[in-house]
């Protein structure tokens, strides 16, 4: 009886041996299938940046990229879920559009920054980045031919604005937004030592403030120290004893610090929107947006009066932010973007309006709305 159960044991381990392998081999040859597709699209990129080249157009095209991923997603019929399939074609697109040229996209670092993630998130990892050391460094980096793009936060859900972003877009207004991410931010208490011990916590202002509650409830010990990025913190955490940082996973694991609390940040729905910002103008996608900065006379009503002419075309306004104006006084600049794009008729009549109504107007770029990352 025993030999017989062993028998029977043995060609059942043998015969799930042998599915194994048989699934493996299916595996290989379907390996070998999506490096030949996989090769054969990049071929037909190349040969596309070639035509982009003769007619002098820009190799990074966020409309069209953002097509190609709707394309898929809309395809998509699993099992590998959104998030997965959006990833592997934003690498396959980054690295053909490598074959056209290697372009250069400066962010707020270090690695593993959230500035950083959102930038991986818009363009793969076949670019060549470039950290700074603030926002205002990615703005003149890209004004000076230096990169070719940057990315920048523009807003985030719990806090709103980013001042320094704004700051920059009335220095450098010819700077034109080109593209956004819509960043999911999770933020981690990141130390080696024990959550009693943690005397400091160190983060970017704006992610201590996106978890104050939950500091306060569980670390009323420690004292919050604000440093230039999450990364920093996670850097600085690493050196000193006693110390932890609010940061991401990806910092985490690059520190080789312990994620002592997961998804510490107040609201479940915190996300930040950043801007990618170029020298040129981006094509319509269809499924654009379109952002100004304005100034209005310091009267009664003259902003009611500006806001009246996008209620009369029509025109869906997905965000307004005001800004200290600068000099003596104290006057506003107006942030707002709006669904559409500056090409569209009704949009240049709204503009031309608008324009009357103002001391001062500048269109900071019409780029395709972007869904929200996962």
């Amino acid at each position: 009886m025993t030999r017989k159960t062993d028998g029977s044991t043995a060609a059942t381990a043998n015969r799930a041996t042998g599915s194994l392998r048989n699934l493996r081999v299916q595996i290989d040859k379907l390996d070998l299938q999506i490096l030949k597709l996989v090769n054969e699209r990049a071929a037909v990129a190349a040969e596309i940046g070639k035509v982009k080249n003769d007619h002098g157009s820009d190799v990074f095209s966020p409309a069209r990229e953002e097509e190609v991923l709707q394309n898929v997603l809309q395809a998509n019929k699993g099992p590998l879920d959104t998030s997965t399939v959006r990833a592997i074609f934003r690498e396959i697109m980054s690295g053909s559009r490598a074959l056209q040229k290697v372009i250069k996209v400066a962010y707020l670092g270090p690695e593993d920054s959230f500035s950083h993630l959102a930038a991986v998130e818009r363009f793969g990892r076949t670019v060549e980045f470039m950290q700074v050391g603030s926002i205002a460094a990615v703005f003149e980096e890209v004004n000076r031919s230096h990169a070719d793009f940057g990315v920048v936060p523009l807003e985030n859900s719990t806090d709103g604005r980013i001042a320094d972003t704004l700051d920059m877009f009335m220095r450098l207004p010819q700077l034109k937004i080109v593209s956004e991410v819509r960043l999911p931010i999770h933020h981690n208490l990141l130390s080696n030592c024990e959550q009693q011990k943690i005397g400091r916590v160190y983060s970017k202002e704006q992610a201590l403030s996106q978890c104050r509650t939950w500091l306060s409830k569980n670390m009323p010990q420690a004292r919050l120290i604000p440093v230039s990025s999450t990364s920093v913190a996670a850097e600085t955490a690493l050196r000193e004893e006693g110390a932890a940082a609010v940061a991401s996973r990806e910092a985490a694991v690059r520190y080789g610090l312990r994620i002592l609390f997961g998804n510490i940040e107040d609201s479940p729905f915190n996300e930040t929107r950043f801007a990618v910002i170029g020298p040129e103008e981006m094509s319509k996608s269809g499924h654009d947006k379109t952002a100004v900065m304005f100034k209005v006379p310091h009267r009664p009503g003259s902003l009611v009066d500006a806001l009246n002419i996008f209620k009369q075309a029509k025109l869906n306004l997905t965000w307004i932010e005001s800004f200290p104006a600068k000099g003596p006084g104290s006057e506003y600049v107006f942030f707002v973007d709006f669904e559409g794009h500056q090409d569209d008729p009704k949009v240049k009549r709204t503009v031309a309006s608008l324009r009357e109504h103002c001391e001062q107007l500048s269109i900071l770029g019409s780029y395709p709305m972007a869904s929200p990352s996962t």
